[in-house]
């Protein structure tokens, strides 16, 4: 068999191995280990692979940012930090016609900025935002809807675990990613904060407006807030600037949330500790899923099918468009059945190489790569509430038990169709991704 038959059969056995519910991690690692002895022949050879695989990942210094971008997560949840970014957010917005929902939405922004994970912040915002959204009549589709999609800019707006990933797997800046995250991240917000506006528009009812927050209770809530919007300037900011490494940057932004945490929010000592606790268990998980990729990539960089695909690619006639578009398609088809951190670290290794083979607008590689970064976290991002999975969907609704699963998949297909039309946005304009990156160069 070609090395591109043997790797598309070991795809196959994965999907099986997924269907079965295996953990990811575990499926990969099997799958690559069994792929690696097919093609060598000898076990010899795989021990010696095995023996180096887990030093030569874990011992990446690199890695130390996620459970720093983490541990600030865990901070920011169990430190109360979340209510005062929605308190803060309503006291603007409240008032309007679905404000209460565009708040919601907002402090989800806000709360991606310190935490890097979508499901904390789903999780997190679902728990402050949703009895409000219950007690000012929003239906119950519009309430999970917004919160299943505004979760998902926990991982669009950096700090961002997936992104951080990229970044070693392309061997590229994580600085550089932060920064073209940053205005895909605003249009993603304004982008849902105009759906949340037109659903009321069509259907008042469905958002009805909350009490107008005097101008005293606004400046109180906006400079409740002000700390966190420093925490993530520092990082940021301190990263791309050059001041701080990022694992400096992190490790700052995981101690300022911390002291925020205890200082505003009242965490304790059994708060302290589960955040430990919790920062633990989602790094060990991460770890074993980054092994089992090294493992099945490994197998699949022995079979050359990464280098054969992209060369067919290159030399297929297909239009380099084309073929961005039919990844971005996978993308979605995948995920219906991984999460999105297992789909960065199962395909980069693939697609990668064939991006960076194709001309797009005569970008520089750099371009190329930090904008193929962005625009496969953005698709990446839509597994977390697209039918059938969309595990933002079953946070929220787990939540909200008075609603009907099928009403919260209805309420998220609006803010999907503006994910779609982002993603075509940046597709044809990567300069949007690029912009940011491009000036602070200069």
């Amino acid at each position: 068999m070609s090395g591109t038959t043997i790797g598309f059969l070991m795809f196959g056995i994965l999907m099986a191995l997924l269907v079965l519910r295996i953990p990811i991690g575990i499926a990969m690692f099997m799958v690559g280990a069994g792929g690696y002895l097919y093609l060598v022949g000898d076990t010899l050879p795989l021990l010696n692979s095995l023996k180096n695989l887990a030093y030569a990942r874990l011992s990446n210094y690199d890695l130390v940012v996620i459970p720093l971008f983490l541990m600030m997560g865990q901070f920011a949840t169990h430190g109360g930090l979340s209510k005062a970014l929605f308190r803060s957010v309503s006291a603007f917005l409240g008032h309007r016609k679905g404000g209460v929902a565009m708040a919601a939405i907002g402090a989800c922004a806000g709360f991606g900025a310190i935490c890097g994970s979508s499901l904390a912040t789903a999780a997190t915002m679902g728990q402050v935002a949703l009895p409000e959204l219950r007690r000012y009549g929003y239906s119950g589709s519009l309430a999970t809807g917004a919160l299943a999609a505004g979760g998902t800019l926990g991982i669009m707006i950096p700090p961002s675990v997936p992104l951080v990933i990229y970044a070693i797997l392309t061997q590229e800046s994580i600085g550089k990613l932060f920064m073209a995250a940053v205005l895909p991240g605003i249009i993603a917000m304004l982008g849902y904060m105009a759906v949340v506006r037109i659903i009321v528009t069509l259907n008042p009812a469905a958002g009805p407006a909350g009490p107008e927050a005097s101008l005293a209770e606004k400046i109180k809530s906006l400079v409740t807030v002000l700390p966190v919007l420093l925490v993530f300037v520092v990082v940021i900011v301190g990263i791309y600037g050059g001041w701080a490494n990022p694992t400096e940057a992190a490790a700052i932004g995981a101690a300022a949330c911390g002291i925020l945490a205890v200082v505003t929010g009242g965490m304790r000592a059994e708060g302290l500790l589960e955040s430990l606790v919790g920062t633990a268990q989602a790094t060990a998980m991460i770890f074993l899923v980054l092994l089992g990729a090294d493992m099945l990539n490994t197998a699949l960089a022995l079979s050359q099918m990464p280098g054969e695909l992209a060369a067919w690619v290159k030399h297929s006639g297909l239009s380099p468009l084309l073929v961005m578009v039919m990844i971005l398609l996978i993308y979605v088809l995948l995920g219906c059945v991984m999460d999105s951190l297992a789909m960065i670290l199962l395909t980069i290794p693939i697609f990668y190489p064939m991006v960076m083979g194709l001309d797009y607008w005569g970008m520089s590689q750099v371009d190329k790569s930090i904008w193929f970064g962005i625009l496969a976290l953005m698709v990446v991002e839509i597994g977390l509430v697209h039918p059938p999975v969309g595990m933002n969907v079953y946070i929220i609704n787990r939540l909200a038990k008075d609603v009907p699963l099928v009403e919260t998949f209805k309420g998220v297909i609006p803010f999907l169709i503006s994910d779609f039309l982002r993603i075509g946005l940046l597709l044809f304009f990567p300069i949007i991704s690029l912009y940011l990156v491009h000036t602070f160069q200069q």
